[in-house]
C-alpha cells in the first residue's frame, strides 16, 4: 500500500490571503488623492486675521504676502522688505501667473502699513490685491 496523510477533519486548511490587489487599490487612491489635492503654500507666519461679514472664497492661486502686528511683511518664510515685496511681485506677474496678490493682515496691525503693503504690491503691477479674513460667525 502507499503512504497517504490522513487529514484531521477538525482542522481546515489554512486560508490564503492574496493582498496584491489590496496594495494596487491603496496606491491607485494614494494617486487619485495627491493629483486632485491642493497644495497652498502659506508664507510661514502666524498671524492672527481681523474677522469680516462680508467674505468671499477666493482661489489660492495668488501670491501670499503675511503682516505681522508689528509691520513686519513676510514672503514664503522670510521676511521682505516693501521694495523686496515689490520686486518679488513683479517677477510674479511677469510670469504669466494669475496677478493676484493676497494680503494676509494680523487683526492688531495698523491701518497704514497695511496700505503700504496693498500700495507696492499694485505698483508692482498685481491686477488684483485682496486682503484675507476670517469669517465672522453668527452671533460674534
Amino acid at each position: 500500500m502507499f503512504n497517504s496523510v490522513q487529514s484531521n477533519p477538525d482542522k481546515s486548511p489554512a486560508a490564503i490571503v492574496d493582498i496584491a490587489p489590496l496594495i494596487d487599490i491603496v496606491f491607485i487612491l494614494l494617486i487619485f488623492f495627491l493629483v486632485t489635492a491642493t497644495f497652498v503654500r502659506d508664507t510661514g507666519v502666524k498671524v492672527s486675521r481681523p474677522q469680516a461679514a462680508a467674505v468671499q472664497i477666493l482661489e489660492p492661486t495668488g501670491l501670499r504676502v503675511s503682516i505681522t502686528a508689528g509691520g513686519d511683511v513676510y514672503m514664503d518664510g522670510s521676511r521682505v522688505t516693501l521694495l523686496e515685496l515689490r520686486n518679488r511681485v513683479e517677477e510674479f506677474v511677469a510670469g504669466g501667473r494669475n496677478q493676484s496678490v493676497i494680503v494676509i493682515p494680523d487683526e492688531d496691525l495698523p491701518a497704514g502699513r497695511l496700505i503700504e503693503v496693498m500700495d507696492a504690491a499694485r505698483l508692482a503691477g498685481a491686477n488684483d490685491v485682496a486682503v484675507a479674513t476670517m469669517e465672522r460667525r453668527a452671533g460674534s
